[in-house]
This record gives C-alpha cells, sequence and structure tokens, in this order.
C-alpha cells in the first residue's frame, strides 16, 4: 500500500481529470505552504539540538554541497535535452536537487526493517538539500533571465535569501536547534504532530493542478518521463559517492541516496510557485511525483540497496 498521504494526491488528480469543482481556497493554500515550510525546519533543527561536534559539521557541509552540485547537473540537461523553457528548467533543478519528505519517510522505514544502522542526524539531510537546491533553482532563474534581458536583475541575493520559503526554512532550524525537542514541545509538538494531515491537503492541491496540466500533456514531453524515470538512479550516484566518501553506516547511506535520487514536492513547489510565477508546477509535480517518487518506492530503494553493497564491498 502506498503512503496514506499520496492517496491524497491520487485523489487531487481524480477530482481535476473528472473536472469536479473540488478546489482549495488560495488563503487556504497559503496557510498550507508555510505550515509546512515552518515543520520542516523545525524537524531539522531539533534533530541538530545537542548533537554539534566536527565530525557532524563535516558530514553536514558534505551533504550540504551534494543540495548545490545535483541542480548545477540537472539545469542544463532539462535545459537543453529535454528541452524546456528557461523558467521550467530552473523550477527542475530546484525539484530534482530538492527532496522528498516521502521518500525520506519510505526509506527510514525501510533500513529499520532491515536493520541496518542510521545515525540520528539524518533527519537534517531534508534540509540540507532542500535548501541550497531552491536557492540555486531561483539563481539560475534570475541569472539568466537577467542574460536575457540584456542587464543584471536588481536584488537577485535580497530576492534569494528573503524568499519566505527561504526565511521559514532557516528560521525553523534556528529555532528547533535553539530549543530542541523538549524545551519547545508546546508549540512544536503542534506542528510536527500535524505535519502529516497538513501535507496531505497540501497533495490534494498539488494533484489538482497536476491534472490540470496532465489534460495538456504532448508527445514533447516524452523526453521529460523519460528523464523523470531514469534520472534517480543517476542521481542515487551522488548519494551514494558521497556517503563513501563520509565513511557513513549502510542505513545514513542509503537514506542519503534515496534523498537525492528524489524530487521534492514539498518545499521546492511552494518555494518556485510563489518566486517563479511563469513555471510550470503541475509538469514538475508530474515529473516528481507522479513518475520519480513511484520509481523510488517501488524499485529505487531496494536498487540503491544493493548498489551501495557492491560499493561498500
Amino acid at each position: 500500500m502506498p503512503d496514506i498521504v499520496v492517496m491524497f494526491f491520487v485523489l487531487g488528480v481524480v477530482a481535476g481529470v473528472v473536472r469536479s469543482d473540488l478546489s482549495i481556497p488560495k488563503a487556504a493554500y497559503d496557510i498550507l505552504s508555510l505550515l509546512l515550510m515552518l515543520t520542516i525546519g523545525l524537524k531539522g533543527g531539533m534533530a541538530l539540538h545537542g548533537s554539534l561536534s566536527l565530525s557532524l559539521l563535516v558530514e553536514l557541509i558534505g551533504v550540504a554541497l551534494l543540495g548545490v552540485l545535483i541542480p548545477l547537473v540537472v539545469f542544463p540537461v532539462v535545459r537543453y535535452l529535454v528541452r524546456l523553457s528557461l523558467a521550467d528548467s530552473a523550477s527542475l533543478a530546484a525539484h530534482y536537487g530538492s527532496v522528498s519528505a516521502g521518500t525520506f519517510a519510505v526509506a527510514l522505514a525501510y533500513v529499520e526493517t532491515q536493520g541496518l544502522i542510521v545515525g540520528g542526524q539524518v533527519t537534517l539531510y531534508l534540509v540540507l538539500l532542500e535548501l541550497p537546491a531552491i536557492l540555486l533553482g531561483l539563481l539560475l532563474y534570475r541569472r539568466f533571465s537577467a542574460d536575457r534581458e540584456g542587464g543584471q536583475s536588481t536584488g537577485l541575493w535580497h530576492e534569494t535569501l528573503t524568499n519566505r520559503g527561504v526565511i521559514l526554512l532557516v528560521g525553523g532550524v534556528f529555532i528547533g536547534w535553539l530549543y530542541g525537542p523538549n524545551a519547545g514541545a508546546s508549540v512544536t509538538g503542534l506542528y510536527t504532530s500535524a505535519f502529516q494531515g497538513v501535507l496531505a491537503l497540501f497533495l490534494l492541491e498539488m494533484g489538482l493542478v497536476a491534472a490540470d496540466t496532465l489534460r495538456n500533456l504532448r508527445w514533447q514531453h516524452a523526453r521529460l518521463v523519460m528523464f523523470a524515470l531514469l534520472a534517480p538512479t543517476l542521481l542515487s550516484g551522488f548519494g551514494l559517492t558521497m556517503a563513501a566518501l563520509l565513511g557513513l553506516p549502510a542505513g545514513s547511506a542509503l537514506i542519503l541516496a534515496s534523498l537525492t535520487a528524489s524530487a521534492s514536492y514539498i518545499a521546492a513547489p511552494v518555494a518556485i510557485r510563489a518566486a517563479i510565477p511563469s513555471a510550470n508546477i503541475g509538469l514538475a509535480m508530474l515529473a516528481s511525483l507522479g513518475l520519480t517518487f513511484p520509481f523510488n518506492v517501488l524499485v529505487g530503494i531496494p536498487l540503491y540497496h544493493s548498489l551501495w553493497g557492491w560499493i561498500a564491498g
């Protein structure tokens, strides 16, 4: 059985395909977006609380570097091989450089079932891969938009760093790290306990958006379908290589590989939808949640486990 929150995405797709009058009010969508971004940041910050060390710092820096490298690799591929527009290329770079919380949950359950050793800091991988990828996606869009227009966009860094998604992610990490899971439980407990429910409603809206895009799919999107199915295995190589360099235990290595193979359907759509209005979020959702996510859940995670066994000897 797929994760229950994914079924809300399916419900949204079905509602969109049959042209139901179901819709999420914009004000409600904005609230859901804010709650999701803040909760992701809080979760990462609480995992960091009281566990700082030099070895952990090196590990987290290595993971964060992947969040910078992967969007830079994905962007030219989708721009020149898949042949997407500048806005959609920047969007896909942010989505595929970022990560899937659903894939993280499935991978964590898998490593526990397999009895693999996993570090508690793996929750931080979500934020460390999410934030640089979103920043790079926005930076790439602003940079090449400026070139096309024959000038430089003003306030590039200010626009990128003060984006509401970035502010909530970074602010959530800081607050979670400062108070931890106990001192701030009276507030953070409310957000973390409601996370799955909020995510379900958010995915319902994303399903409606994806269904709207599905009606406009043409043969030229075959390249995007191929990319979405081939990218996970190729991108998992980045995670497996970094895990080997850092000497991570098998469970942590598998989770890192699963994350680099995944594509965001929470934070990146929120941030890109607000910052790049011309980007087709439905197209990104079809690739990330409609194709890449099922591939990782059904085939990818066991495959990456086998690849890690081969790498680790």
